[in-house]
């Protein structure tokens, strides 16, 4: 059986020492904001397109591009995270997987205002380090590990 892979962006989206994090339905998961990329679209820019249509935010994403560069290549913001995502089965074979280029980000608030189309405002909470820390029975693993690490990595360049 042939696996379907898709190119997706997450964002661990940072403000005053907690997350942005929605209740997905149809994965029935606690997640960031986050989506596909489009056709045209290189990761990072796709990050920065699913904050703003997710939360009406214009995110500084923590990623900055390497000095490499010549008339032909040139590096791109780097990710924090890199991961592989089985997301449907068919029996015990994976059908469908995400290639996840995982960043983290800060806004200057925390209101929201999506799109019309995302998830309203209330299915929206802001998660502190210590909610992660207790909220085992609510939030995945990754969750919790890449949302503390996001906390702590902005809280370190604040302190810079």
């Amino acid at each position: 059986m042939e696996t379907t892979r898709h190119f997706v962006a997450t964002v661990y989206l940072v403000n005053d020492g907690a997350i942005a994090l929605h209740h997905h339905d149809k994965l029935d998961m606690w997640l960031p904001p986050g989506g596909h990329l489009h056709r045209d679209e290189l990761p990072h820019e796709a990050a920065r397109r699913e904050v703003r249509e997710e939360t009406g935010h214009d995110v500084d994403l923590l990623a900055t591009p390497g000095d490499v560069s010549s008339e032909t290549v040139r590096e791109l913001p780097q990710p924090r995270q890199f991961l592989l995502e089985d997301i449907d089965y068919v029996g015990d074979d994976v059908a469908h997987q995400h290639v996840d280029f995982v960043f983290y980000g800060t806004v200057e608030d925390r209101t929201l205002d999506p799109d019309d189309g995302e998830q309203p405002p209330a299915d929206w909470e802001w998660v502190t380090a210590e909610k992660l820390r207790n909220g085992a029975d609510r939030f995945e693993r990754d969750v919790i590990e890449f949302g503390q690490d996001a906390i702590r990595t902005v809280e370190a360049r604040a302190d810079e």
